[in-house]
């Protein structure tokens, strides 16, 4: 699939904040350009967790907009829905939607709701082209924007955060997002410059214990290319040529990585009873702890480097699909150099992200260490 750059941005950007509607020409993530009526009253989101982007910008009501989603957030990130659902109970009733890849997109229902845009995560690109689902669409005059939090996410979240602003008519809650973000992922990247540091080898596994399946990754982006901004080198990204892919436990031994990340979540709805690492808003952080220990009596992690220092992590998952990555940078580059950033608090950060932009309050349990005492 082809990825247009960082410089796919907004064509037509009004300055400030939408008041009156009006028709933009907005450029999205897949070089498209696609005529929109905003302020946006009504949004589709083709996938679920597209409101963690869409909540820092209305912020107050983060689903004032929208008239339908995909059902994936309750799934995959069960504590975020919940603690929505306490405040905003209606979004128990919000049409849902089944995925575009996997053919379960009932397009006609999406029609009947008469929404002003669909937004689309850029993944779900190959699938709606194949299903023709883009040109259904624009016969009934629904324009369908696709953004990117997943793919290339450190190149095109700036990107998609002001195309959600544009939908909105909240430009100038964009940019104050934006600019938050990349302050804080540059006090990261400056410090590093200047003290270029050894760079330590890490294997990130990416929804470790989801299946008995070892090992997925990253290879040079997402959580591959955090781990590289937050001054590591990551061990996959010679072996996985895109965002995602599997190396074999073979491989990470050989590689013999200093220090291990997982991603994990709450995923009982996926695989019930599973081995996977339950981070998340309010999760019980003891069992995080026994689960992440428990994964390291696998074959790819004997005698490495990384399980003889106890230098063994998990974040939670739903960083790789959202526009909060400055928070993980953190807390890696934290982990990976421990003295130089001894004075950075993702925590502070996270909470602040929260109190700033958000409209529920945070609450712990996004990381967990072997090291920590229980």
């Amino acid at each position: 699939m082809k990825i247009f750059g960082a410089i796919a941005v907004v064509a037509l950007m009004v300055a400030g904040t939408v008041h009156a509607a009006e028709t933009v020409t907005i450029t999205d993530v897949a070089g498209r350009e696609v005529s929109v009526r905003v302020p946006a009253e009504k949004l589709i989101l083709g996938e679920g967790r597209l409101i963690y982007g869409l909540a820092t910008l209305d912020s107050a009501e983060p689903f004032k907009r929208v008239v339908g989603w995909r059902d994936d957030l309750k799934k995959a990130d069960p504590q975020t829905y919940d603690i929505y659902a306490a405040k905003y109970p209606s979004i128990n009733d919000l049409p849902t939607f089944g995925g575009i890849k996997d053919g379960t997109f009932d397009i006609e229902q999406a029609i009947a709701l008469k929404p002003d845009v669909i937004v689309m995560n850029l993944e779900a690109k190959g699938a709606t082209e194949d299903a023709a689902l883009d040109e259904k669409l624009a016969a009934v005059g629904i324009p369908l924007v696709y953004i990117d939090f997943r793919e290339r996410p450190i190149e095109n979240t700036d990107t998609s955060m002001r195309i959600l602003g544009t939908i909105t008519g909240e430009q100038d809650r964009a940019e104050q997002f934006i600019k938050f973000r990349n302050d804080k992922i540059a006090v990261v990247t400056n410090r590093l410059a200047k003290a270029n540091p050894a760079k330590p080898n890490v294997f990130i596994e990416r929804a470790a214990g989801f299946s008995d399946e070892c090992c997925m990754s990253f290879g040079n982006e997402n959580f591959g290319k955090m781990v590289e901004i937050a001054g590591g080198t990551n061990i996959a990204a010679a072996i996985i040529p895109g965002t995602f892919g599997t190396i074999n436990p073979e491989q990470v031994v050989a590689s013999n990585p200093d220090q291990v990340i997982a991603t994990g979540a709450s995923w009982e709805a996926y695989s019930p009873g599973g081995a996977w690492v339950g981070l998340g808003p309010n999760a019980d952080m003891e069992e995080a702890h026994r689960k992440l220990e428990n994964l390291m009596n696998r074959p790819a992690f004997t005698g490495i480097k990384a399980v003889e220092n106890s230098k063994i992590h998990a974040v939670w998952h739903q960083f790789y699909n959202s526009p909060y990555q400055f928070v993980v940078i953190e807390q890696m580059a934290k982990w990976l150099h421990p003295d130089l950033f001894a004075d950075i608090d993702p925590e502070a950060s996270f909470r602040e992200l929260h109190e700033r932009f958000l409209s529920t309050p945070y609450q712990p349990g996004y990381f967990v260490s072997v090291s920590d005492q229980n």
